[in-house]
């Protein structure tokens, strides 16, 4: 079967990625962007060799198939509405929605039309993630009884461009960055069946240190900045989970599970490689890199970074991939709406229960996402040169 055309509706700071990578991927083709701003869409459009085009024209061709939603979180649910009911696949990123109920109707809409919903996190398709997913499922942790996911640093305004929409309702840590780490907590243990929260605004006003337009803009914060939650599983594990934008430095690992045979530290969810570090009962971490894995070799680094700051393994994209192959080949569809809907109210029921102080019952569930086993992860990447800068 042909690839999937694809066409990207979004062309701000996430976008560079997406664009660099779609092409090393199997089963798909970089054809369109579009942007509510025409110059953003142009300047891209050139820089990748593709058409640029209003979202109206993007949504009307026929001979698009898959539309990428890279907008804003506000406008997630409107962009991939529209792009649903035009007939095509969508995948967006994260989160599906701000609002949870918008996320359930784009579930539903694209079941109905007989489309494909993803939506990202992909991470825990890298190879860091599979390889802490092998080592759990092997049993060398024994069950999982409990864990802590962090995400601390202090914000956006430092690096990006346009970081304002980070403060508001519908941006935060949670709906931000917490999708990464549930993403990777649920492929390893599975659904969450309860959460207990609080929140804060530990700064209540932000000023943008960027250089860029907005250099010394200030932003009133309006969502909380700093949220701490126990996540109940239905598996029975427990895990505290802090996520904040309010911390200058800190010494945790981005999770670490506790079983009843060891210990699991598994590496940094927004990334696709890493080291996975484990234990045997009492002894010591052993390091496991994933670098020589597929779709798990450094291959980036932000110019945001200091000289002397690692590459990381940034293989954005691989879950149009999969997307795609479930489409062309049939085989499982793995970031998924519906694993995308389960995260989505897991993040609303910890900013609700952090306002009434009271515990939340998540009523969406699901099984793990299906293994990517080594063999299909290279199937699905075509490569590119290593070590290449963020557009």
């Amino acid at each position: 079967m042909n690839p999937l055309n694809v066409g990207i509706i979004g062309c701000g700071n996430i976008s560079g990625i997406y664009l660099q990578n779609i092409p090393a991927y199997e089963g798909l083709t970089l054809r369109a962007c579009a942007d509510m701003r025409p110059e953003a869409a142009q300047a891209q459009a050139s820089r990748y060799g593709i058409e640029a085009m209003t979202v109206d024209e993007l949504l009307a061709r026929d001979d698009i198939d898959l539309v990428v939603n890279l907008t804003i979180p506000s406008a997630h649910f409107g962009v991939s509405l529209a792009a649903l009911s035009a007939g095509k696949h969508v995948f967006s990123e994260k989160p599906l929605a701000v609002d949870f109920e918008q996320g359930r109707r784009l579930v539903d809409e694209a079941e109905a039309g007989g489309v494909l919903l993803g939506c990202a996190p992909d991470t825990f398709l890298g190879a860091g993630g599979r390889l802490a997913r092998r080592l759990v499922d092997d049993g060398s942790v024994g069950r999982i009884l409990s864990g802590t996911a962090f995400l601390m640093s202090h914000g956006m305004e430092h690096w990006h461009p346009d970081p304002e929409f980070f403060f508001k309702p519908g941006g935060g840590p949670i709906l931000d960055m917490a999708p990464y780490y549930l993403g990777a907590l649920v492929n390893l243990i599975g659904p969450v069946k309860r959460v207990f929260a609080m929140s804060s605004i530990g700064f209540p006003e932000r000023v943008v240190t960027a250089e860029s337009p907005r250099k010394g803009h200030r932003i009133p914060v309006e969502t909380p900045t700093h949220v701490m939650a126990l996540l109940e599983f239905a598996s029975g594990a427990q895990v505290t989970f802090c996520m904040s934008w309010d911390v200058w430095k800190h010494g945790h690992p981005a999770i670490e599970l506790y079983g009843t045979e060891g210990s699991l530290r598994v590496p940094d969810p927004n990334f696709f490689g890493g080291h996975v570090e484990v234990t045997e009962r009492g002894g010591d971490w052993r390091a496991v890199d994933s670098s020589d894995m597929p779709l798990g070799a450094p291959n980036w680094r932000s110019p945001n970074w200091a000289p002397d700051a690692p590459s990381r393994a940034n293989y954005r994209a691989l879950g149009l991939a999969d997307l795609a192959s479930a489409v062309l080949n049939g085989t499982p569809h793995r970031s998924t709406g519906r694993l995308a809907l389960h995260v989505l109210e897991v993040m609303h029921s910890i900013l609700e229960g952090a306002v009434t102080g009271q515990p939340r019952a998540i009523t969406t569930s699901l099984e793990r996402p299906a293994v990517l086993d080594d063999a299909a992860a290279a199937k699905l990447w075509k490569g590119q040169p290593k070590a290449a800068t963020a557009a």
